[in-house]
Parts: structure tokens; C-alpha cells; sequence
């Protein structure tokens, strides 16, 4: 039987430094039924002739960047690449990330097994001096968020998704975050491997370099967290339950705002 097209989304921007090392790990996976689709957002670094040596690469470029945020630039170029991908599953990438080569074959024998399952997340590789990725309590308010390189989901599942994104709103909000989010409250489901596929790199210019813990940008993206939750929530028809974490977040997030 014919194994199902899996379509890897690739978004860029200026990671000439990173971009030869991750997309040779892409290009040289073990399972050979899928494509590669990258987005250029306009870089100005080498980025676009190193694209041009891999021919498994279809490249998008972006004629035009719109200066919103690196969040929101990020979601406007995965959703330019799935509009392009014809793969019952989709793997999001990040251009300073990379693959193991057996990734594309172990997320597809997950979802074969597991009918019922629309979205993955698998654990990071990393240097663990550059990032400490921990999981939380049970008791948190917040599952934890894996990084957009490690998040799989069947193409149904997105276009899902993409109806309830807010897609113009949240500048500060990446799309591991809320693809998480409607994960776990709208599709009720967190789904995890316990496999390490994908090696995390630390971009000291990345989009979340500069939302170091408890900073300025690290409480207003925290408000645009509950923001969101809470209108996929009533998309859901579920009531949201004040709690005191929320209001010190949004006090805090406000005062940050009105004394920028």
C-alpha cells in the first residue's frame, strides 16, 4: 500500500547559518514519500542561494515583508507553505532546526497506528547549556509548549485550526503556542512521543531570544496566551475560570503596556 505524502512546511528568514546543516537533514530522510516546502520572508542574508542547491526544495519567496511581528510573520509563511502542500501530514520546521533522518518515518507510523490522533508532539535534542526544556506539573495551567519543529498534525486537523487561529491578532504569540493550546482545549487532545527528533538550535536573534523569563515581552505574551485560550474556550462553549495566576498576569502585562 502506498504510504501517504507528508508535507514538511519550512519558514525562513535570514538563517543562512543554520539553513545547510537543516535542510540537508530534511532532504535526507529515510522515508521517501514527502515534499519540502520552504518560505522565504525576504531574507537579505545568503539564504536564497543556499535554498537554490537542494532541487528537493520547492521555494516560496515572499515578494513583499510586511514588518508586523516575528510571530506573526512566522504563521503568514506556514500558511502560504500548506496552501501549497498537497501531504495528508504536515511537519512544521523551523530553518534553524534540524531532523533526525528517521523523523518523517516514525511520525508517519504514529498516526498509521493511531487513527484517533490529529496532532503530535515529540521531545527536542539540544545543547542543554542553550536550552533547558522541561516538562510541567499536571497541575499547571499550561501544558508545555514544545518548540514548532517538534509539532506534527494531519492536514484536517489544520485547516481546523486555521479557522479559530486569530491569525492578525496576538503579535507576541507563536504559533507552537496556540497550536498547543487548541490542541489541548478545542481538540482535547496533547499528544506526546516520547522520541527525540528534532535538534533544537538556540538563535541568539530567533523569535524567542529576546522573551527571556519574567522580561516585559515574556508577560504580554503570557496576557496573549490567556487571551487566546479563552476565546478558544468559548468557541467550546467552556466557561473560563478566573484564577490568581490570570489576574497578576494581567496586571502585570498592563502596567508593562501603559509605562512602554
Amino acid at each position: 500500500m502506498k504510504k501517504k505524502l507528508t508535507s514538511i512546511l519550512i519558514t525562513n528568514y535570514n538563517k543562512e547559518k543554520f539553513l545547510k546543516k537543516s535542510l540537508r537533514s530534511v532532504c535526507g530522510q529515510n522515508f521517501k514519500n514527502y515534499e519540502i516546502i520552504l518560505f522565504d520572508d525576504c531574507s537579505s542574508d545568503d539564504s536564497i542561494n543556499i535554498i537554490k542547491k537542494f532541487k528537493k526544495i520547492r521555494l516560496i519567496k515572499n515578494p513583499n515583508r510586511v514588518k508586523k511581528s516575528a510571530p506573526l510573520n512566522q504563521i503568514n509563511g506556514i500558511l502560504q507553505a500548506f496552501k501549497k502542500s498537497k501531504g495528508d501530514i504536515i511537519c512544521l520546521m523551523d530553518s534553524d532546526d534540524f531532523f533526525t533522518k528517521n523523523k518523517i518515518a516514525i511520525i508517519n507510523k504514529e498516526f498509521k497506528k493511531n487513527k484517533d490522533i490529529n496532532c503530535i508532539f515529540n521531545f527536542p535534542k539540544s545543547n542543554k547549556n542553550q536550552f533547558n526544556f522541561k516538562m510541567k506539573k499536571k497541575t499547571s495551567i499550561w501544558p508545555t509548549i514544545f518548540p514548532t519543529s517538534c509539532i506534527s498534525f494531519r492536514r484536517n486537523f489544520f485547516k481546523k485550526f486555521i479557522k479559530n487561529l486569530e491569525k492578525t491578532n496576538y503579535p507576541n504569540l507563536e504559533i507552537d503556542a496556540r497550536l498547543t493550546i487548541f490542541s489541548n482545549f478545542f481538540n482535547n487532545e496533547y499528544n506526546l512521543l516520547n522520541k527525540q527528533l528534532t535538534y533544537y538550535a538556540y538563535d541568539e536573534n530567533g523569535i524567542t531570544a529576546n522573551k527571556k523569563k519574567f522580561s516585559r515581552l515574556w508577560w504580554i505574551r503570557r496576557d496573549e496566551a490567556y487571551k487566546y485560550l479563552k476565546f478558544i474556550m468559548k468557541k467550546k462553549q467552556i466557561i473560563f475560570k478566573d484564577s490568581l495566576d490570570y489576574y497578576i498576569t494581567l496586571s502585570i502585562s498592563y502596567i508593562f503596556k501603559i509605562c512602554k
